[in-house]
């Protein structure tokens, strides 16, 4: 029976009302923290491209690592920023031990025990062209950086990484992980695959800010075109079959259908990355308006969560866990 017997207003009479019948409720829990980090010694410089975010090392980086264990955020996304001389054509920090994002573990895990530590596993930022993966007759060559990759996720958890997440859309990938995890011991890391990576321009102010932005790209070569749905349930559903213990969908508020459709269709942590266009996107919208900002920040995560993520990385990580405090 419709009106006047029911009147949905009544429940949206008060602040209180409205917070007891909420469907979906935001936590720190839900987020995960990108953190970008450098090999040089004690750096805390803002990253223009990104505003309220700073490349991080030595002392900041461990004070930065306490906050968010304060804040209630359990895991953080490592990012490494590399100077071009330190690049070369076959991203040897990558797998380094002395690499940035492994010195960066390092700091991190003394600083904060317990908090998670996520390492972004994609070429681009090592190599000199700065492609996700190795260049080999004027193309990417899937297989050969297949075998790069490998070898940094070893590198990666003999750092310390509790979860590795390849972002470089290469075939096979999770499984060459996999693969290689378990050989070397270290079968207890999980993998966090960015499976359903879409070939998107919403990710210019992160590869300004790790200075990773290739002069010819090739990301249509390997990411998910923005028109494809089936083609990314295909994506997840390899790296599922791969042994990816938990998947991310990239960006997110463009591709919420994808998360919800994903949630329907596999029985997995699903992820979702508000990326560094959709952060930049919220601050210029707010301009200087502090409260118009925290609300465009509240609503773009609840509606990622309402759409199905379990998890969401985001720039607004510390912003938000502070609020909800």
């Amino acid at each position: 029976m419709a009106f006047p017997v029911h009147r949905l207003r009544r429940l949206r009479r008060t602040e209180n009302i409205r917070r007891l019948v909420r469907e979906t409720s935001l936590a720190p829990d839900d987020f995960i923290y990108p953190i970008f980090v450098t090999g040089a010694n004690d750096v805390r410089r803002p990253l223009k491209a990104l505003p309220g975010l700073d490349l991080l090392s030595g002392k900041p980086l461990a004070e930065e690592a306490r906050e968010l264990k304060s804040l209630g955020v359990p895991a953080t996304l490592i990012f490494p920023v590399l100077e071009e001389g330190d690049k070369d054509a076959k991203a040897a920090l990558a797998y380094s031990a002395d690499g940035p994002a492994q010195r960066a573990m390092r700091t991190l895990r003394d600083a904060a025990p317990g908090l998670i530590l996520i390492a972004d596993l994609c070429l681009c930022e090592y190599t000199l062209d700065g492609h996700c993966g190795l260049i080999r007759d004027g193309e990417i060559d899937n297989d050969l950086t297949l075998e790069y990759i490998q070898k940094s996720a070893v590198s990666f958890a003999q750092a310390g990484a509790d979860i590795i997440a390849p972002s470089a859309m290469m075939d096979g990938m999770v499984q060459a992980i996999r693969s290689g995890l378990d050989a070397a011991g270290y079968s207890s890391v999980l993998t966090m695959s960015y499976s359903a990576k879409f070939c998107s321009g919403l990710y210019g102010p992160f590869k300004a800010a790790t200075n990773s932005a290739p002069s010819e790209s090739k990301h249509a070569t390997h990411q998910v075109d923005v028109g494809n749905a089936r083609q990314a349930m295909t994506e997840i559903r390899l790296d599922i079959e791969e042994g990816a213990d938990m998947v991310i969908v990239k960006p997110a508020l463009g591709y919420l259908d994808i998360v919800a459709r994903a949630l329907q269709e596999f029985e997995i942590p699903i992820a979702a990355y508000n990326v560094s266009g959709e952060y930049n996107m919220v601050l210029q919208a707010a301009g200087g308006d502090a409260d118009y900002r925290a609300r465009l920040m509240f609503e773009t995560l609840t509606c990622i969560k309402r759409a199905g993520a379990d998890m969401i990385i985001t720039y607004f990580a510390k912003d938000a866990s502070r609020a909800l405090a």
